[in-house]
């Protein structure tokens, strides 16, 4: 199996932004496919020269003379990793204030072009950013990709069959979404594709994004990330793993979030209690790489409670990203988490005040106390609360009272 067999979901919403918008910037990690998804859109929707940065001499030739550059582009263009020539954007800036004409830009970038100093108020109100993911679930078995539709509707998916315990997720882990991957590899073929992968960022795109003294220090922050994935992210822990102090702890890890490397979720924290813990939590961004730099393998992941736990809530965590990009009404993610140790892994709130809470579970069986945390954000919130669910390893979705439920992990894309 290919990306190029795969339809992704965010082609219509890239189409639409398009139509839109002066120019459109599809930003994402190296290797989640870009590149692949531009070139079929200019060879089809949306007919368009294609160019690449990628080509160190095309890349100099457009640091060189930016407007020379852009000037020479005709009609709609598709400009692929611009983050290696960040000065265009000041060009094609200058461009756009001439030319008001829909689509005249595509951009693809592997760092976030937000937060790049060089460009951060180059494109107010002139580009539209869409942010791609390795391959969701739902992508690669062709499910609707509802969920977090469903959860703000109630209308969660029944299910009565799904596969039971860790065992039949856990290739699923282990391989996560990069479409390389998705090719037959060998165990050994997949940790090479990773290592390779993990050292080509560090030595590569890392300076297209900061000016870091010791590269060294951010690719091991990665694997102390890696080691606490599903617990509080404590910037002087991390410091302290690390032998750095706290400032360039949180600094390195703003790095790999520029990188699409890791996804911060904040504390949520609107008037739900007096007394809550408001450190964030950092997943990693896909559950393959996470696997990896945790040195667990299928087997393992299968066996070890410890293990899967925390790879199975960053796994249902970023899953939740990808299928909240192309929901209905997008909303914002957090995690929750009390004094009292009342917790709800992800927190979804919708513009209109909506809250939905979803808990991840490693268990193949379920509790009334496992909804503890979701109880709480339901008896304080309200109407303003529409679902909770705890995603589990059992068989059948099962419900726990008013407007809580037991789900199947397999609902996120079944």
């Amino acid at each position: 199996m290919s990306d190029l067999r795969i339809e992704r979901r965010l082609r219509p919403i890239l189409l639409e932004a398009l139509r839109e918008s002066r120019a459109v910037a599809l930003l994402g990690a190296r290797q989640v496919g870009k590149s692949t998804l531009a070139r079929s859109i200019a060879a089809h929707e949306h007919p368009a020269r294609f160019v690449t940065l990628d080509v160190e001499a095309t890349a100099t030739a457009a640091r060189t003379d930016p407007q020379g550059f852009v000037a020479a582009l005709p009609g709609s263009v598709v400009i692929d990793e611009i983050q290696r020539a960040p000065n265009l954007l000041l060009a094609i800036k200058e461009r756009l204030d001439r030319d008001p004409a829909r689509g005249q830009f595509l951009l693809t970038g592997s760092a976030d072009l937000l937060t790049l100093p060089t460009v951060a108020d180059a494109l107010p109100g002139r580009i539209d950013y869409v942010q791609l993911w390795p391959l969701a679930q739902a992508e690669l078995h062709g499910g609707d990709g509802r969920f977090v539709d469903a959860l703000f509707e109630n209308d969660l998916p029944q299910l009565s069959d799904a596969p039971i315990g860790r065992g039949p997720l856990a290739a699923l882990l282990a391989t996560g979404g990069f479409p390389e991957l998705l090719e037959v590899r060998s165990a050994r073929g997949s940790a090479r594709f990773f290592s390779s992968y993990v050292a080509s960022i560090i030595g590569r795109d890392l300076e297209d994004v900061a000016d870091v003294h010791d590269p060294g220090n951010v690719e091991r922050l990665l694997y102390a990330i890696a080691a606490r994935a599903g617990a509080l992210a404590t910037f002087h822990g991390l410091a302290t793993d690390l032998g750095v102090d706290a400032k360039t702890a949180r600094a390195h890890t703003e790095i790999l979030e520029r990188l699409f490397l890791v996804r911060r979720l904040q504390s949520w924290h609107v008037n739900v209690g007096p007394r809550q813990v408001k450190s964030p939590k950092l997943h990693v961004a896909d559950s393959g790489l996470l696997a990896f730099l945790r040195g667990a393998d299928e087997q393992r992941i299968a066996d070890d409670p410890e293990v899967a736990g925390p790879l199975l809530e960053s796994f249902a965590a970023m899953e939740l990203v990808r299928l909240n990009d192309w929901s209905q009404q997008p909303a914002q993610l957090f995690h929750y988490r009390d004094q009292k140790q009342g917790e709800v892994d992800v927190v979804l709130e919708r513009r209109s005040g909506e809250v939905a809470g979803v808990e991840v579970k490693a268990a193949a069986t379920v509790s009334a106390a496992d909804f503890r945390g979701l109880r709480n954000l339901r008896d304080r919130l309200g109407d303003r609360f529409t679902a909770g669910v705890v995603l589990y390893t059992g068989a059948a979705t099962l419900p726990f009272g008013d407007r809580l439920t037991a789900v199947p992990v397999s609902g996120l894309w079944s």
